[in-house]
């Protein structure tokens, strides 16, 4: 089944099948003609008109790309730093040490892997229909709430079998919920598709090397933060995290959900790509400039 959300196919067609594939492609998301020759110019000069001054590691110092590169780091590093993997790996640990049996303590582990996947499932499902920040922004929320809550429960050590201690389950569960539907999603996405081509290798390697950094930061202070500043305490500066990342995305991560690669690398190039507060944060269209180029025109 054809997913017009995939950026590649049309640019891959180009590259390697010929123009008139990537035409073809182009007209199934497009529809306008003036707009595929549009977009088909803007790939081939793109293919062929590379800079080497914009390749690999050199390309990503350059002052243009700057945004796209803090954009794509910053929500790299909130998508581990959020707490989510800690959850994972030391939930059993975590209700044990709060009066739970091993087996109701691998059985919420149980329960929380499962909504991991079902919300990752319906997030890949909803992002292009939602967007990418918009996902954020509204999942980001909850995902402090819950963090909040469960750091109250945490702090009160509520006797095993009580209220409490139920509500503990649920604020895992709901943390989970809101963390893996939102910038879980994004966070593994956005990576891809914010560079241009020229410097997309390398820029995916640091990328990369940001989540698992981050994921390392998490899982090797974890234990130490809940010795430090107490099971709720820690579950309270992971609250404020998230917090930050909601923060973040706000300012610097502009909607990329509709836009081709083309328009995002034209926008940074613009020093259009950073979301200016007021004004509609998402990446313009060609489909949208050409919209407006035909509304000014004057009538016959």
């Amino acid at each position: 089944m054809y997913n017009p959300s995939v950026r590649f196919p049309r640019r891959w067609a180009a590259e390697n099948e010929g123009l008139e594939s990537a035409v073809e492609q182009l007209g199934r998301v497009r529809s306008s003609r003036k707009v595929i020759q549009r977009e088909i110019n803007e790939i081939h000069a793109n293919v062929v008109n590379l800079d080497e001054d914009e390749r690999g590691w050199k390309g990503l110092m350059l002052p243009w790309v700057r945004p796209a590169l803090i954009a794509a780091l910053g929500i790299a590093f909130f998508t581990q730093a959020g707490g989510l993997e800690m959850m994972i790996y030391y939930t059993p640990t975590f209700l044990s040490g709060a009066g739970f049996g091993s087996s109701s303590a691998l059985l919420t582990s149980l329960g929380i892997a499962l909504v991991y996947l079902i919300m990752t499932l319906l997030g890949c499902l909803f992002v292009d229909k939602i967007g990418r920040r918009r996902l954020v922004l509204i999942m980001g929320p909850g995902s402090v709430v819950s963090l909040v809550g469960l750091g109250i429960v945490f702090a009160m050590h509520p006797a095993q079998g009580s209220v409490g201690s139920w509500l503990i389950v649920v604020f895992l569960l709901l943390f989970m919920l809101f963390n893996s539907g939102g910038i879980q999603v994004v966070g593994w996405l956005l990576g891809a598709e914010l560079f241009p081509l020229p410097m997309r290798a390398a820029a995916t390697s640091v990328h990369a090397a940001m989540l698992w950094g981050a994921d390392l930061l998490v899982t090797s202070t974890a234990l130490t933060l809940v010795q430090t500043v107490s099971l709720g305490g820690t579950m309270w500066i992971y609250a404020g995290v998230n917090l930050a990342s909601v923060l973040f995305v706000y300012f610097c991560v502009p909607e990329t959900a509709g836009a081709t690669l083309e328009d995002i690398e034209t926008a940074l190039r613009r020093g259009e790509f950073r979301p200016r507060v007021g004004q509609d944060p998402r990446i313009r269209s060609y489909d949208e400039e050409e919209e407006e180029a035909v509304g000014v025109m004057p009538s016959a």
